[in-house]
C-alpha cells in the first residue's frame, strides 16, 4: 500500500512545485516507485519541470471525471524507470475535482506506487484541500521570511484538523523544508534564520535548500534538479532530505558549492 505524501505551502513562489518534482525523482533514484500528482488544476507546471509537458494527452480531470482510464494519463519518465506523473489540466477549473473522483484516484495509485507525491496549489482554497485530505505525510515548503512563514502556519492548522487523518482522530507527520536559504544573508539579518523558523513553526525539519542558480536552470530544462545535476548543493539536500522522509538519521547542515565558513559552521539535528 503506497504511502500519500502532499507538498504544500501557503504562498506561492516559495519553490513547491520544483521541490515535488525533485523529492520524487530523488525517491525513484532511490529504487521507489513513485508517481508525482499534479494538483494546480488551471495552472500546470509540475509537467513543464519534469520536461513532460508535450507528452500531455489526458489529465487528472479525465480520470477524475472518468473520462480516462488512469494508465492513460499517467506519463512515465524517459530518466528513471520508476518515476511517472499524473499532470494536471490547463483549461479546466478546479471545481472539476470532485472529492470522491480524487478518493477513488488516489485509491487506485497506493495500489501500484510506492509514494504518491502531490503537488498542491498554494493557499487553502478548494484543490488544496483535496490535494492533502488523503495525505499520510506532509512536507511544508517555506521561505525564510515572514510572510510564508505566517502563512505556513496557517497550513500546519489544515493538516492538523481537516484531513481525513485528523478527522480520524489520527496524526499526520508534517515536516518543514526550508528553500531558498542563504546563510550569510541569515547572518547579517537579512531573512530569518534557521532557528527562528523552527521556533514559530515547531514541526521537524527536514532539509534545507540553499538558495541556487541550479534550480532555476534544471527547471529550465525540464528536469529536477537531483537528475539535472545531481552533485550540485541544492541536489545533495533534496537527496537528505529523501533520506530524512524515509527514517534515516542525517546530520543537517547548509550545503553549499562555495567552499566558505558558513557551510561548516551551520549545522543542525534533524528533529
Amino acid at each position: 500500500m503506497g504511502k500519500v505524501l502532499v507538498v504544500t505551502s501557503g504562498k506561492g513562489g516559495v519553490g513547491k512545485t520544483t521541490s515535488t518534482a525533485s523529492l520524487g525523482a530523488a525517491l525513484a533514484q532511490e529504487n521507489q516507485k513513485v508517481v508525482v500528482v499534479d494538483f494546480d488544476v488551471g495552472l500546470r507546471n509540475l509537467d513543464l519541470v519534469m520536461g513532460a509537458e508535450r507528452r500531455v494527452v489526458f489529465d487528472l480531470i479525465n480520470v477524475v471525471q472518468g473520462d480516462a482510464k488512469l494508465a492513460q494519463a499517467l506519463i512515465r519518465d524517459k530518466r528513471v524507470e520508476t518515476l511517472s506523473i499524473l499532470p494536471a489540466s490547463q483549461t479546466r477549473d478546479k471545481d472539476a475535482l470532485t472529492a470522491d473522483g480524487v478518493a477513488r484516484v488516489i485509491a487506485e495509485l497506493r495500489e501500484t506506487f510506492d509514494w504518491i507525491v502531490c503537488d498542491s496549489p498554494a493557499g487553502i482554497e478548494r484543490g488544496a484541500q483535496l490535494a492533502m485530505h488523503h495525505a499520510d505525510e506532509a512536507v511544508v515548503v517555506t521561505n525564510p521570511e515572514v510572510s510564508s512563514v505566517r502563512d505556513s502556519d496557517r497550513i500546519i492548522g489544515l493538516l492538523d484538523s481537516t484531513t481525513a487523518k485528523a478527522k480520524a482522530g489520527e496524526k499526520i507527520n508534517k515536516h518543514l523544508l526550508l528553500t531558498r536559504y542563504d546563510a550569510a544573508r541569515a547572518a547579517r539579518g537579512e531573512m530569518l534564520r534557521v532557528e527562528d523558523v523552527l521556533e514559530i513553526l515547531s514541526i521537524p525539519l527536514i532539509g534545507i535548500i540553499p538558495e541556487s542558480e541550479e534550480v532555476l536552470r534544471a527547471s529550465n530544462l525540464g528536469a529536477p534538479v537531483t537528475l539535472n545535476n545531481p552533485d550540485s548543493a541544492p541536489a545533495r539536500a533534496y537527496f537528505d532530505a529523501v533520506r530524512r522522509l524515509r527514517g534515516e538519521t542525517v546530520d543537517m547542515n547548509v550545503p553549499t558549492d562555495r567552499k566558505g565558513l558558513f557551510g561548516k559552521l551551520f549545522k543542525w539535528r534533524a528533529a
